[in-house]
């Protein structure tokens, strides 16, 4: 009976930095031969997380799709204008629809495992129809370290210099999610509400692995940073699948020849990911920042949040002389590039990025380092967990999204120092082969995930 086939519910959140991690999880457990059902909240909150649903859907037909039709939300009611967090509060606030919804699905389900943005709503849900409930953690240990402590620190966050995390090294003030450091915003309520219940759940689930964290992960797993805190599995990094590009999203063919022509190392990547949106001066400072650099570059621009990214031509931005002189060095594009793929070529030396968390350990499985420029969320905390890691560098001066302009002349200095780090790349290399060896036969994420899987096999008895 220990082959007994599991039946897992996978609920995914709102935002392509959930979402995605939670698609790439289902495609590993149906490759793991479980049995998937995928409740998928709709309306998105984006054309991209629609398309990515999309494609997965034709990709793995044998996937169940069950829609969650969310209720309207009245948005002066959740105190945000960020339409991912609205996204979270409308699925929180729709949860009362999930039990019925359960009901239809057969055979009935032996795991639920949801975003981490939505665990009070569903907790009790679980827990009536006797469903062992777990977590999936889309960021890196360290935040979710900062995560589990909220309650020790969330009543004095106003006086608070820095949040000391048993096993951790402490975060500073600086590096919080600002939402957090705003009492009644909808991401700090729900994160008050959230964290103390983690004890409830029966394990997490994080997309990182021990050489890249190791501190941090030992010290969730010992019971340093919260007492009783269940079993967090590190079974990242969870890298990108077929599915996530389609014949109409294919990288360029000139963006690919150009790459191959350029000598090894010799390009930095500069992208801020799916979800930041930058002033035109800034774009313009980093225009004149990649000419001041000694590297070429591609640089992918994104001046708008969301879908809202295609009315402004480039050249509308930039203008039309610095637009002239960037293309005589390097490449700007505007188009979707396949990240991954992108950091593969040899000729990429380094990455200019956000840290997003799946960025970071795209980096960390290509060997490219990272110069970390965070935006927004838990961007300054994935730095920190990179800049701890060895495998770059990030300047704590230039602040959140939005709070100064930074300057080209600064921006070239620091691209050029990440370059000529040879400590960096050594690092990188090490991680890159590490990462590679934990998802291999007997690596260490390769038995997290076959112990999760075997523990689930036990309950279905």
């Amino acid at each position: 009976m220990s082959d007994a086939v599991v039946h897992v519910a996978l609920l995914h959140s709102a935002g392509a930095g959930h979402l995605t991690p939670c698609l790439r999880l289902a495609a590993l457990l149906v490759n793991r031969h479980c049995r998937v059902t995928l409740i998928s909240p709709h309306p998105t909150v984006s054309m991209a997380e629609s398309n990515l649903l999309s494609r997965f859907h034709s990709a793995f037909p044998q996937v169940s799709l069950l829609p969650f039709h969310l209720l309207p939300l009245d948005a002066s009611t959740a105190n945000s204008d960020d339409p991912f967090f609205l996204g979270f509060e409308a699925i929180r606030r729709s949860s009362h629809l999930l039990p019925s919804l359960l009901a239809s699905v057969s055979p009935p389900i032996s795991v639920f495992l949801c975003d981490v943005s939505l665990i009070s709503p569903v907790l009790p849900i679980t827990e009536t129809l006797r469903i062992p409930f777990y977590i999936l953690f889309p960021s890196c240990a360290r935040m979710f370290s900062l995560f589990s402590s909220v309650p020790r620190f969330i009543s004095s966050i106003s006086e608070l210099d820095f949040v000391d995390i048993p096993g951790v090294s402490a975060i500073p003030r600086s590096s919080i999610p600002p939402p957090l450091l705003h009492p009644d915003n909808v991401f700090a309520n729900i994160l008050k509400e959230d964290s103390p219940k983690l004890p409830k759940t029966r394990g997490i689930l994080m997309n990182s692995f021990e050489a890249i964290e190791t501190n941090a992960l030992e010290s969730l797993n010992t019971g340093k940073v919260v007492k009783d805190m269940p079993p967090v599995f590190p079974i990242g990094p969870i890298m990108p699948c077929e599915f996530e590009k389609n014949e109409t999203q294919q990288t360029n063919s000139s963006i690919v020849k150009w790459l191959n022509d350029q000598s090894p190392g010799s390009v930095v990547y500069v992208s801020f990911g799916s979800r930041v949106g930058m002033s035109s001066e800034q774009i313009r400072e980093i225009g004149n920042g990649l000419l001041k650099t000694r590297f070429k570059f591609l640089w992918v621009v994104k001046g708008k949040k969301v879908d809202k990214d295609e009315e402004d031509d480039l050249e509308e931005v930039l203008g039309a002389e610095l637009m002239k002189r960037l293309k005589s060095k390097g490449l700007v594009v505007k188009e979707w590039v396949d990240q991954s793929e992108i950091l593969s070529y040899s000729s990429v030396g380094g990455f200019v990025s956000h840290c997003g968390w799946n960025s970071v350990l795209e980096a960390a499985w290509h060997a490219v380092p990272i110069l970390g420029w965070p935006q927004m969320g838990d961007h300054k905390v994935n730095a920190e967990a990179m800049e701890l890691s060895g495998m770059g560098m990030w300047k704590r001066e230039w602040g959140w999204a939005g709070e100064k302009v930074v300057k080209g002349e600064e921006i070239g200095d620091a691209i050029d120092e990440m370059m000529k780090n040879e400590g960096f790349k050594m690092k990188a290399e090490e991680l890159k082969l590490a990462a590679r060896k934990a998802v291999g036969g007997g690596g260490s994420t390769e038995l997290a995930i076959q112990k999760v899987i075997n523990e689930w096999k036990k309950m279905n008895h």
